[in-house]
């Protein structure tokens, strides 16, 4: 990373400033801009997030929109209404407030002197859903939207549920949302009023998992904030960004496809991170690239950007199966078009994956609760051990076909699409598909996968149960991906009925029946004969780091124990963030969260899943401390879920608050 100093223009910092709603709620706001905005006004880039100015996003706002800055464009970090040191509450994930509240200061921002009018929205994650949220109410002063790791459809492809299937990440990140809300505004900003305002965010503080628990299918609830039920609300230029170890690149194509203004898609093999900032390598120029896009559809100048190809995206070359990755190798592929499922298709015989069906058969198989365990984290978002590792443990607990070796490279570029024939001998369950990379050594690395809830076979907002015994012609789509499998190593398809501990399990243990030569694997093929433009970014460049003290280092760790006298497996996750003391606001931040997910082989009833995080804020005798602890379990017919949060103003209880709640299964 080059830090630059010598940037075009002098920029100036507003470290807080208020901006009032109309409804009196006043939103805390942090402003980089170029000093001489005000006798040269300058277009605004809002960044609109829950995530915490002071202290949250602190570190990689400080590298970011200084940089903007001093290309000429005002920068705003907003936290939302309950979050940070803004006022309110912050009762729900894309709410219509919060929509709302992102609208007038859009207007605000307009009629800045400093702002020349026109407003662009950057943000990853709950920042990237919202920009394309805030654009589907086309804001007059709104222009373009950079949106990062998100999503078009909240139901289908976020943390709640997948193909239906509900995630252990739905009550994840509740628990994680617990301990982000839960914190104090800062006494320095907000003056004498803060123990109130805590207050009162403590006590109003929802468990998000609860509400999201009781829409377990695509309903209204879902659909708002969708940008995908109407693409045509979107008129103005996007630039999607996903990485092939994040959990939302699937969105990338279906925005680029789906938009009716200019849209363009870039995807790396990175995780949950800006591109700039991110892992594995290769990083690029992402700042760069920002200004590219902004200066085209902001300012009005030609920096080539309508000329871009849809899609540019990295393909990644094989690599064995590690849990953290550095760097992948690969190569940039710039795209006119994102491929469809034609390009080949196999067919799932008795003897493997063939070019064409084989007799018929009929394949039994029921994988054990702790199949999964190797499928790392739905989300790799920390930069510790969070990839899948070697496959070959989950293949053993899988009905699996595999290719001969490949004579020639095959490059999978695109959504793989599995059709089969199959029953089950249950109302209630669902169907897990991994592609897999086998070397000729036995390693075996998971290149994409797929999850289907069998009561969504037909509709996910209308589910209904399975006839046991009966046959089924079930489509299920893999996530996308841009993999080359070399030459020598063979591809393996990997069904299972459980996956643990990504995928909460059925109320009872299935036993799935495949019929042979009629189920097939499409996989979309890119070949060099398709062609694809030149692709290439500058290395990645930044404004100064944030000034601090690494206390204690950052620390991952993920461990599986097994009970020897009931073969219970105990996945336990260490994420510890250190402890570090941010030198311009004379404050010590410290995160630690512990993770726990235990289930029995032989009954999926013996499912449980806990989060606890520890959060410190501390300056001198102001010493905050906030213990988030979340739980969840099921029978066969409830889910259960207990939470608690507790938070200290030094060794005294401030406030405590827990929560209890049962809610029925529905084709879950």
């Amino acid at each position: 990373m080059k830090y630059r100093e010598d940037l075009p223009r002098d920029v100036r910092e507003m470290e807080h400033l208020w901006i009032e709603l109309s409804d009196g709620c006043r939103l805390a706001a942090r402003i980089w801009l170029p000093v001489d905005a005000e006798d040269d006004p300058v277009p605004a880039i809002l960044e609109y997030l829950p995530y915490r100015k002071r202290d949250g996003t602190a570190e990689r706002d400080q590298v970011n929109h200084p940089y903007f800055a001093g290309h000429g464009y005002a920068c705003l970090r907003v936290d939302m209404r309950g979050n940070g040191e803004s006022d309110g509450l912050m009762l729900d994930e894309y709410a219509p407030q919060e929509q709302a509240d992102a609208l007038e200061v859009i207007e605000w921002i307009a009629r800045q002197s400093w702002c020349s009018g026109e407003i662009g929205m950057i943000g990853i994650s709950w920042g990237g859903f919202n920009g394309l949220q805030v654009a589907a109410l086309r804001p007059q002063a709104l222009k373009a939207v950079i949106t990062l790791c998100s999503t078009d459809d909240r139901y289908g492809d976020d943390i709640h549920y997948k193909g239906g299937c509900l995630l252990n990440e739905n009550m994840g990140w509740a628990a994680t949302m617990l301990g982000f809300s839960a914190r104090p505004p800062d006494p320095l900003l907000v003056g004498d009023g803060w123990r109130e305002t805590w207050r009162e965010r403590l006590t109003n503080q929802p468990l998000l998992a609860d509400r999201w628990l009781r829409h377990q299918a695509r309903d209204a609830y879902w659909r708002h904030g969708s940008v995908c039920e109407d693409w045509s609300a979107i008129d103005i230029p996007v630039l999607a960004v996903g990485g092939w170890g994040d959990a939302y690149s699937n969105a990338v194509p279906r925005l680029v496809k789906g938009l009716k203004g200019p849209a363009f898609g870039l995807i790396g093999p990175w995780i949950h991170k800006y591109p700039h900032l991110a892992k594995p390598e290769p990083r690029i120029g992402f700042l760069q690239e920002c200004l590219r896009f902004w200066d085209q559809w902001l300012k009005g100048m030609d920096r080539g950007y309508a000329a871009e190809p849809p899609f540019r995206v990295f393909l990644m070359e094989s690599a064995p199966p590690q849990t953290e990755y550095d760097a992948r190798p690969g190569r940039w592929l710039g795209l006119p078009a994102w491929p469809g499922t034609e390009g080949r298709s196999l067919y799932l015989n008795g003897d493997g994956l063939g070019e064409s069906p084989g007799a018929p058969q009929t394949l039994e198989w029921s994988s054990p609760q702790d199949c999964g365990l190797d499928g790392g984290e739905f989300c790799a978002i920390w930069t510790g051990p969070e990839w899948p590792g070697d496959q070959r443990r989950d293949d053993a607990a899988s009905l699996t076909f595999d290719t001969a070796p490949l004579s020639h490279p095959l490059a999978i570029v695109g959504a793989p699409r599995l059709n089969v024939r199959i029953c089950l001998d249950r109302p209630q369950g669902f169907l897990v598909a991994r592609l897999c990379d086998v070397g000729p050594d036995g390693r075996s690395t998971r290149i994409t996968y797929g999850l289907l809830n069998l009561s969504q076979r037909e509709s996910s907002a209308n589910p209904h149960y399975l006839v046991p015994g009966e046959s089924y012609e079930v489509s299920l789509v893999l996530d996308d991906i841009a993999y080359e499998v070399p030459a020598g190593h063979s591809l393996r398809l990997a069904l299972s009925t459980t996956y643990w501990p990504l995928v909460w399990p059925s109320p009872a243990a299935s036993r799935l029946s495949l019929v042979t030569a009629c189920s097939r694997l499409d996989l979309p093929l890119w070949s060099k004969g398709q062609g694809a433009a030149a692709v290439s970014f500058a290395e990645p460049e930044a404004a100064p780091p944030l000034r601090q003290a690494v206390i204690a280092p950052m620390r991952h760790k993920r461990r599986v124990l097994r009970d020897q006298a009931n073969g219970e497996a105990e996945l336990s996750i260490l994420d510890d963030f250190g402890l570090k003391r941010l030198l311009d606001q004379d404050l010590e931040v410290g995160s630690l969260c512990r993770e726990r997910y235990r289930i029995r082989p032989d009954d999926p009833l013996s499912a449980q899943a806990e989060f606890h995080w520890t959060h410190t804020l501390t300056r001198g005798d102001w010493r905050i401390r906030i213990e988030c602890e979340a739980k969840q379990w099921s029978d066969a017919d409830c889910f259960y879920l207990e939470a608690r949060v507790l938070a200290f103003e030094g060794e005294s209880v401030f406030h405590e608050k827990t929560w209890r709640e049962h809610i029925p299964r529905e084709h879950l």
